[in-house]
């Protein structure tokens, strides 16, 4: 079983993009949960909804 939280080091990798870049995308998925009500914590992002705002799919592997 997967994490419910990624942190910035898996967002790199999977996105294959720059810490700074990957901060900047984390902070927006987490701005667009907490206008949904949802709680989050700074530094993580829910993986559900990062598969699903990239890949359009709950997967973890994206690629489903």
């Amino acid at each position: 079983m997967s994490k419910m939280f990624m942190n910035v080091k898996e967002v790199m990798e999977v996105l294959e993009v720059s810490e700074s870049y990957a901060y900047k995308l984390m902070k927006r998925l987490n701005r667009e949960l907490q206008a949904m009500g949802c709680q989050t914590i700074a530094g993580k992002v829910d993986r559900k909804y990062f598969y699903e705002q990239f890949y359009g799919t709950r997967s973890n592997d994206g690629r489903n």
